[in-house]
């Protein structure tokens, strides 16, 4: 029996990787296993809960459901690529300061979600923060902290205030 493999290159976290992987092989996987990215975590397997999202070419995309073949020229980002020369962003600055984790297995996922939504609506209202989180499961919090966290990242971005 052999093996089809294929050929991908993909820049992730600003970095361009090549590889030959099976076709099969989900990216979720990819990144975990041939790039030692594992803050990119592995929850429901179905695309359910959120937390392997990642953002590929400006959109968030979630990688249990995602063959690494499909990411071949694409630009991604993980979770490890968020920080900013050594320090928290100013979402997971806000996380930090609004107790928006507890076991964070979820967080990754989270603030990726939050990244691309607020590039997208700086100023969200209540409603529509939990609309975008809506995708996003977490088990251990019950979102207040979270929609908390998203609203001063917000308020962060738009006024400049970053801690460092």
């Amino acid at each position: 029996m052999t093996t089809e493999t294929t050929h991908v290159r993909l820049t992730v976290n600003g970095r361009v990787y090549e590889r030959t992987v099976e076709p099969r092989l989900l990216l979720v996987d990819f990144l975990r296993h041939e790039l030692g990215l594992t803050g990119t975590h592995v929850g429901c397997a179905h695309g359910v809960c959120g937390a392997c999202t990642v953002i590929m070419n400006g959109e968030t995309v979630r990688t249990c459901i995602t063959f690494a073949v499909q990411a071949e020229g694409a630009q991604i980002k993980t979770v490890e690529g968020l920080a900013e020369n050594g320090r928290l962003n100013p979402i997971q600055q806000a996380f930090h300061e609004n107790h928006a984790l507890q076991c964070g297995y979820c967080t990754p996922g989270f603030l990726m979600t939050v990244t691309e939504f607020l590039d997208e609506n700086p100023d969200p209202s209540e409603n529509e923060i939990r609309h975008a989180l809506a995708g996003n499961l977490c088990r251990c919090t019950g979102y207040v902290n979270i929609v908390r966290a998203v609203r001063a990242a917000a308020e962060k971005m738009r006024s400049g205030a970053v801690q460092r």
